[in-house]
């Protein structure tokens, strides 16, 4: 019975400090839903260009860069973001309802330039913003470069490294993530 309550005060202790450190990254100018959580270690860069719905959670050491004033990075109601998971966005990302995003998964929206002419460094990025649907699943590591667009009710398998836009209630996986089913 002293386990099962000593437990029990550790994860409402736990709820209280990830919503006391919503609480810090709203005063930081994010702007998050009621309910939002935000664990330990989470790294929120330009909080100013965050936004989200309600009972968002962003589990622990989540990594999100705006890289300009002009990003704009909108999530929306129940989102869960695993631990580990980051996002680096210079133009837009926009996140539905109902997304579980598993730990360690990369989003972004820019890729740099390759040409011969110059270095890679030297010659800046492309950007091209990135959607993803109500109702979405992103399984462990997945892979979400500029330009992509996920429908809603999509599963994209651990791993998967999205290369191409994936149709509503598709289930993608491999590298370059390909169709493998659909869900019923």
């Amino acid at each position: 019975m002293i386990a099962w309550t000593e437990r029990r005060t550790s994860e409402y202790r736990e709820v209280f400090l990830d919503r006391v450190r919503a609480l810090f990254l709203s005063a930081r100018g994010a702007r998050l839903g009621h309910r939002s959580r935000v664990g330990r270690g989470c790294v929120v860069r330009r909080p100013w260009r965050l936004e989200t719905g309600t009972l968002v959670q962003l589990e622990h050491a989540v990594y999100i860069k705006a890289t300009g004033d002009e990003a704009r990075i909108v999530r929306g109601s129940n989102v869960f973001v695993g631990c580990g998971s980051q996002f680096d966005i210079s133009d837009s990302l926009s996140i539905g309802d109902g997304i579980l995003i598993a730990p360690g998964c990369f989003i972004t929206d820019h890729n740099h330039l390759h040409g011969r002419h110059d270095t890679v460094a030297a010659q800046g990025c492309v950007v091209s913003r990135v959607s993803i649907g109500d109702d979405v699943w992103l399984g462990i590591r997945a892979v979400i470069p500029p330009g992509v667009t996920i429908g809603s009710g999509a599963v994209v398998a651990a791993g998967a490294v999205v290369t191409r836009d994936v149709a509503p209630m598709a289930i993608v996986a491999g590298v370059p993530a390909r169709l493998i089913g659909q869900r019923s």
